[in-house]
């Protein structure tokens, strides 16, 4: 792991942090024993493989 050769400033330390956005997934449909169900797009292979439960 990287360490800082010295003390980060307050001021940079939270300027950094606020860098950091969560972004929402983007929702694909996948139908699943007729039912028409809204699933992120990494996940749909689990869906159809029964490995996960959209409820």
């Amino acid at each position: 792991m990287a360490v800082p050769k010295r003390r980060q400033s307050r001021s940079n330390t939270r300027h950094r942090r606020s860098n950091w956005k969560a972004e929402v997934p983007d929702l694909v449909p996948i139908k699943l024993n007729g039912v028409e169900y809204h699933v992120p797009r990494r996940l749909v292979r689990a869906y159809q493989a029964g490995l996960l439960n959209p409820e």
